[in-house]
């Protein structure tokens, strides 16, 4: 029988070979863990959907804070639940808003500066309506939300926000909000666009957490068709050129070949989102001895990453640093 001179199987006989030769890299470094934070006081509520997730009020923070410190998690991203909603979102760029009261206590009372708090900049959780912008005969209107947006990032980076990241899908708010941050003296705050977010049925385990769901139609009109890869790099490229400085592809598992695409056409950091649904998937999966959760948790982030994703925003984030903190993946 006739070998080639080249044998591949030579390299993966043990892990040290196959430590030696990996092609990529999974690190603590690349990941953002998610934190949904609620009005009230000592509330740590369950999420139904998400086993491991919480709603947190503020003075319930810093045990969570401290793990994610010890960890070496460099980043959060901050989702907020007002106690009030109403048809134009005003809680959201309300300086004692419920997001702003976070930055505040984790910035002027936690004081942990290692850890970057970015800031979800959409309507969608502080509506009555729960649609992302203002709504006005039954539509979103798209400017009319621009200016909303862009108070809202401001209120954020007032109360002590490192990155804005606007979810809301509109056109044009990454420039809206570059000039307004600009105008006011932020000059030096990065945003994290969501540059392609998909209208995926992989979002709904999030609606739970955030109390966002729509109370009519859907967001198809804003959010983008999954069919559409061309649509995706023009999204991402009007983003650049409104000035993103990190560019997020959600969601991540069903888009890999969109962030491939990204990563080799773009050469900005390309973001990543491993949405509720992908979680929720997994931990349903491992519940009924179906699958190794840790290992399907591993692969699917070394997935996203291989694909080219720079930064994985995550809620496995604190089970995969635990792993990542002792071994090379």
């Amino acid at each position: 029988m006739f070998f080639p001179d080249y044998r591949p199987r030579r390299l993966r006989k043990n892990e040290s070979f196959r430590r030696m030769i990996r092609e990529t890299r999974l690190s603590v470094d690349n990941l953002v863990y998610p934190l949904f934070i609620t009005h009230g006081k000592k509330v740590k509520k369950p999420i139904s959907s998400m086993p491991g997730q919480f709603q947190f009020s503020v003075d319930q923070l810093s045990e969570e804070l401290e793990e994610i410190r010890n960890l070496n998690i460099p980043a959060i991203l901050l989702f907020g639940i007002p106690k009030r909603k109403n048809e134009v979102g005003s809680e959201a760029y309300s300086s004692s808003g419920i997001i702003q009261e976070a930055l505040k206590f984790i910035k002027n009372k936690f004081q942990f500066p290692e850890i970057m708090a970015i800031t979800d900049v959409c309507l969608c959780e502080y509506t009555s309506h729960g649609h992302c912008g203002i709504v006005k005969d039954g539509e979103v209107d798209n400017d009319a939300t621009l200016e909303m947006l862009a108070k809202m990032a401001i209120s954020h980076a007032k109360a002590g926000a490192d990155m804005i990241a606007p979810s809301d899908m509109m056109d044009g708010r990454v420039a809206e909000i570059r000039e307004t941050l600009d105008e006011n003296g932020f000059y030096n705050i990065p945003i994290m666009s969501y540059a392609a977010k998909f209208a995926s049925s992989f979002y709904g385990p999030f609606r739970e957490a955030a109390d966002s769901t729509p109370k009519f139609g859907d967001r198809m009109s804003y959010q983008m068709d999954p069919a559409n890869v061309r649509e995706a790099l023009r999204e991402i490229n009007l983003d650049i050129e409104e000035g993103a400085d990190v560019l997020i592809v959600k969601p991540a598992l069903p888009c890999l070949d969109i962030i491939s695409r990204a990563r080799s056409e773009f050469a900005h950091p390309i973001a990543a989102y491993n949405v509720s649904g992908e979680y929720a998937m997994v931990k349903a999966a491992a519940k009924m001895g179906w699958l190794d959760e840790k290992r399907v948790m591993m692969e699917s982030l070394l997935s996203i990453k291989r694909a080219g994703a720079d930064i994985i925003i995550t809620y496995f984030a604190k089970e995969a640093a635990k792993i990542l903190n002792k071994v090379s993946f």
